[in-house]
């Protein structure tokens, strides 16, 4: 099979150009952090991030506007407004835990305190990773695109068959709610 390419120039082609116009400024993403880290609240954000308030304000606007963060009363004074991750914002787990493990990689060398580790064992997640439908560990010399048409057509022309249990727009099912952060073992 011959290799393909993205159609670079068409952006509706890609998720890409759609996540950046959501999340791709910085402060996007330190609310989200933050949001992750149990804050709810406007003053809390404010204080904790440093944020001036007409950026968090804009940018609380735009997250709620496109589903990432759901703005609601607060349960015990409706006067105050939460702002609480959704299951779209749920699913931005993993690009965060990418983003922060290159960040520390490539970044300057700092050393993570807190770390972030898996509640059972208490040890540090490993690193993120590309996993194929079965499980294994994919690399960059991994990937390729080809149509949607030949999805499955191995290059020796037999046809694969997804994992038991591996369905992408499976999203009623409970497994698929939760966001998975792939560690390489």
């Amino acid at each position: 099979m011959d290799k393909i390419r993205e159609p670079l120039r068409d952006l509706n082609a890609c998720g890409l150009p759609e996540a950046l116009e959501v999340m791709g400024e910085r402060w996007s993403f330190m609310i989200l952090r933050a949001s992750f880290n149990g804050l709810h609240h406007f003053e809390e954000f404010l204080t904790e991030l440093g944020i001036a308030r007409n950026i968090l304000s804009n940018r609380l606007a735009k997250l709620v506007e496109h589903g990432i963060l759901d703005r609601q009363p607060c349960a015990d004074d409706r006067r105050r407004i939460e702002y609480r991750l959704t299951e779209k914002g749920f699913h931005l787990l993993p690009a965060m835990v990418a983003l922060r493990e290159w960040g520390q990689r490539y970044g300057g060398g700092l050393a993570e305190d807190p770390v972030l580790v898996d509640e059972q064992d208490r040890l540090p997640i490993g690193p993120v990773s590309i996993l194929a439908h079965d499980g294994r560990v994919l690399s960059g010399k991994d990937l390729r695109f080809v149509q949607r048409a030949d999805l499955g057509k191995r290059a020796d022309g037999t046809q694969a068959r997804p994992a038991a249990g591996f369905d992408r727009a499976q999203s009623d099912d409970a497994a698929a709610r939760q966001p998975r952060v792939a560690a390489a073992r």
